[in-house]
């Protein structure tokens, strides 16, 4: 399991390695307050993303994190961002999140691809045994949206983080083992035929 800059490409997303230069951007497409309700992060001001991509880029050089933006092809604009995390290559696992799409652009195919492109690494380029996806407990769209996935969710973590706010958060966490991958894989491949 060798952790790399890589570019993932579907037919409708790509996935780019994020890059400081890309603050601007992103800040820009994510200066939405909706965006960040449920995450551990809040911005609201440039030198919020700055500090978040500065951390992303952190746990890229820690070997612990792959940070990515995510482009919809049809547009070649970038609409969000997404990562690996708690990456374990001793334990051949990883855990997919910090994912946000601009409004625009949600509830379409952009995070199904993402998905599975991400996935598709893990498990088939990697080998990863297990891949978690970890929400707030409260975020019940982004809770359904991983069942939808095909993850199994093994329990909360109590007091897991204290977040931008300050508020303690409980997570959610959700699994993905390399047995499930292929029947999680179908499932994505055919949610996205239907979300073109």
């Amino acid at each position: 399991m060798t952790v790399d800059d890589v570019i993932l490409e579907g037919d409708l997303v790509r996935l780019e390695p994020m890059r400081a230069d890309h603050t601007e951007i992103l800040f820009e497409i994510g200066s939405v307050k909706d965006i960040w309700k449920w995450t551990t992060t809040n911005i609201e001001k440039f030198d919020d993303m700055r500090r978040y991509v500065e951390s992303a880029l952190a746990g890229k050089s820690a070997g612990t994190a792959l940070p990515f933006v995510t482009v919809d092809r049809k547009s070649e604009k970038i609409v969000g961002a997404t990562r690996f995390g708690n990456i374990s290559t001793e334990n051949r696992s990883a855990e997919i999140g910090w994912t946000w799409i601009n409004p625009a652009w949600q509830r379409t195919y952009i995070n199904t691809e993402a998905k599975l492109l991400m996935l598709s690494h893990a498990f088939e380029t990697w080998k990863c045994i297990r891949v978690e996806i970890i929400t707030d407990v409260f975020n019940e769209r982004s809770r359904n949206a991983i069942l939808r996935l095909g993850a199994k969710q093994e329990g909360i973590l109590r007091n897991h983080l204290i977040v931008d706010s300050g508020r303690i958060r409980d997570s959610v966490i959700f699994s993905i083992i390399d047995s499930e991958w292929e029947s999680v894989k179908r499932n994505l491949l055919e949610k996205l035929k239907r979300d073109r």
